[in-house]
């Protein structure tokens, strides 16, 4: 069996939403501090022993969220448009990250983003 190295970052930012839809409190304005988990796995190491630099998935990761944070998450493309939920923030913050960071050795194989401190979503693609 491969081995495999699966790397691991947690950052956070603040924002604040509605659920359009919802039927509750939640489909009021209200905020979050939200933590997002970011998994990367390499199959191999570089020359120097490293899967991918912590420092190269921190920067993608900061990137990403960097536009999300101190917003109204309802204004910002594409959740003007698609429900702000934790599990389609979880999976569009996949996909910026994929873009930043998949490459020959390593992939963004999951993103959990934590909502309060007792509930959260994981996202993976297959």
């Amino acid at each position: 069996m491969p081995a495999t190295y699966t790397l691991k970052i947690v950052t956070e930012f603040a924002a604040a939403h509605l659920l359009r839809g919802y039927d509750g409190p939640c489909s009021r304005l209200h905020g979050h501090n939200w933590r997002v988990e970011v998994e990367v796995t390499a199959s191999s190491l570089d020359d120097i022993g490293m899967g991918l630099d912590f420092k190269a998935i921190k920067q993608a990761t900061r990137q990403a969220v960097e536009r999300l944070d101190h917003r109204n998450l309802n204004e910002i493309p594409p959740f003007d448009r698609v429900n702000p939920t934790a599990e389609n923030i979880a999976a569009y913050l996949f996909r910026e990250l994929g873009h930043r960071l998949d490459g020959e050795r390593t992939r963004v194989s999951a993103v959990t983003l934590w909502e309060t401190e007792r509930a959260c979503v994981r996202y993976t693609e297959s």
